[in-house]
């Protein structure tokens, strides 16, 4: 089993619960993983985390860059046109939604798409959300689309991972 990472699971982890200061052995497990083919993202999310420029912009730089895994392959770009199709004939969520999930610099379908196109389950701290409008759950789709999902603490636990 290989987990694909959304932003979000870098981003909260850094902001909120495992510091780099605080807990350094979440990022070193991190590492530990990708090594071991467990885990690892894609290129849309190394893009915004980038666009952070700060430390953890860096350590995906430095530490962790040869495991955001490239989005321009021929079976992601055609999951990712699924995804697309898909989001635009859900009549739950508004244009501006539609719109926003769409966005280039927006990573969340492609996440989905690469662990589509690859069997891969998705790490996201985002929740279902049936009665959502205004924005599109990467859980939402996934359940569109039969792929599994869970959230980092899940994920740590089936990789067995104690820190």
């Amino acid at each position: 089993m290989r987990y694909v990472l959304d932003s979000n699971v870098f981003i909260e982890a850094y902001r909120r619960y495992y510091a780099f200061d605080l807990v350094p052995q979440f990022w070193t497990s991190l590492i530990a993983q990708a090594k071991a083919g467990r885990l690892g993202s894609v290129d849309r999310v190394k893009a915004e985390l980038d666009r952070g420029k700060d430390p953890l912009a860096d350590w995906a730089k430095s530490q962790f860059a040869q495991w955001f895994a490239d989005t321009s392959n021929s079976d992601v770009l055609d999951a990712y046109g699924g995804v697309m199709d898909w989001s635009h004939a859900q009549a739950q969520f508004t244009d501006g939604a539609k719109a926003e999930f769409a966005r280039g610099e927006n990573a969340d379908a492609w996440v989905v798409a690469y662990a589509r196109a690859n069997g891969r389950v998705v790490t996201t701290q985002e929740q279902f959300d049936p009665n959502v409008r205004n924005r599109i759950p990467i859980p939402n789709v996934c359940r569109g689309f039969g792929v599994r999902y869970v959230d980092t603490f899940q994920m740590l636990r089936d990789l067995g991972v104690r820190l």
